[in-house]
């Protein structure tokens, strides 16, 4: 059974915080209006930041923790014992957790006390140079599966040719059985981020606050609003 935030057939908002300034001001309500979870990059912010924990400070909200590696666009060139650490400071509060797929075996003692704890993860996976292959993008999303993850998410590099998203389009439409978050970064970002949110992409990124914490994202309340738009269209 899908977790209840990784469900095809109800594409969700991630609205993603890396600024403590971010973090300690935005009010709930308006955290609630513009999206339906927040994500807290835990790699963007400093030690008394994250010894604070400011993002209890947003209620009920449903909170996913990421602590990216700097090769898949995380800052402060954190190594693997300091992005656990991280993340570790967290789970109490974590709905979910974002882990590289690349860094899942060296992670693996996060990854089993995620199992004991009931947490849901991803694995991820960027590509900041273009769009792979959809048969690594396949590889990729069955190496989640095996190693335990509830989800896999794609982010790849799109430029001005629209013939890149029918691929990946294609791609998310073949995986009801496994959740999948796609996303494009670049110029057609923002167009890929809503024809996948229309598709089935299980979770959308969006920012909160005034800078994007990816290449190409929509503010979260700018694409709430866009795919709420979109929803009695019909999707496969």
């Amino acid at each position: 059974m899908a977790h209840p935030f990784l469900d095809p057939k109800q594409p969700r908002i991630v609205g993603s915080i890396g600024d403590a300034g971010v973090l300690s001001s935005v009010e709930e309500d308006e955290v609630r209006r513009s999206c339906d979870l927040v994500e807290i990059r835990l790699d963007l912010l400093d030690e008394a930041t994250l010894e604070a924990r400011p993002w209890r400070r947003l209620g009920e909200v449903p909170l996913l923790f990421t602590a990216r590696c700097e090769s898949e666009g995380g800052r402060r060139g954190l190594d693997t014992e300091e992005r656990s650490r991280r993340l570790r400071l967290a789970l109490d509060d974590a709905a979910i957790v974002d882990i590289e797929l690349a860094s899942a075996a060296a992670m693996q003692t996060l990854v089993d006390e995620l199992a004991e704890r009931d947490i849901p993860w991803l694995a991820s996976f960027h590509d900041f140079h273009g769009v792979p292959a959809v048969a690594e993008l396949e590889a990729r999303l069955k190496a989640a599966r095996h190693v335990g993850a509830a989800g896999f998410k794609a982010a790849v590099e799109l430029d001005w040719r629209p013939e890149q998203i029918g691929p990946l389009g294609l791609f998310l439409t073949s995986h009801d059985e496994f959740p999948v978050s796609l996303m494009g970064m670049g110029p057609l970002a923002p167009v890929s981020r809503l024809l996948f949110a229309q598709l089935g992409s299980v979770l959308n990124y969006g920012y909160l606050g005034d800078t994007p914490t990816a290449p190409g994202q929509w503010s979260a309340r700018q694409l709430k609003e866009a795919v709420e738009s979109l929803e009695k269209e019909h999707r496969p």
